[in-house]
Formats: structure tokens, C-alpha cells, sequence
């Protein structure tokens, strides 16, 4: 499983606004997967990998952290050569 993760916004107050995906829902790298809100601004967390979100760790109106695992993908295997 590879977590998504909030990153660092600079603001003591995250918190969680919406999942735009949920869990059996395939991502790719890149999409966003979740809305997070600080006094003035919104984010995006992007999917990290490309794969199927298994779980939502986190929960709109939660508080959050930096570094804190809001969820899990399930990565699809790299068929590259």
C-alpha cells in the first residue's frame, strides 16, 4: 500500500474538507484525491501513485497534521520493460 500523505502548507491549522475519490476507486498519479482547507486558502493532496484507493484514514472536519497518512492506494504493477 502506498499512503497519501498531507504535505507541509505552512499553516498550523489544516483541515480536511472533502474526498473527491473513495475507496475501490481507481486514481492515477497525480489526480486529486482529497480538499484540504487552511485559514485563507485550499488545497489539493494529489494521488501519489496510480492504483485503487483502499482506505480513508481521515474524515471531513478532521484536524490535521503535516506528514499525516489520510489514506492507502493500492498501486497497479509497473509493466514496464
Amino acid at each position: 500500500m502506498v499512503p497519501i500523505t498531507l504535505p507541509e502548507l505552512g499553516s498550523p491549522r489544516p483541515v480536511l474538507s472533502l474526498w473527491y475519490v473513495g475507496p475501490g476507486e481507481r486514481v492515477y498519479e497525480g489526480d486529486r484525491v482529497v480538499e484540504v482547507l487552511v485559514p485563507g486558502a485550499t488545497f489539493d493532496v494529489p494521488a501519489p501513485v496510480t492504483g485503487i484507493v483502499v482506505e480513508r484514514l481521515a474524515r471531513p472536519n478532521d484536524s490535521l497534521s503535516a506528514g499525516q497518512v489520510l489514506g492507502t492506494i493500492d498501486p497497479e504493477p509497473d509493466d514496464s520493460p
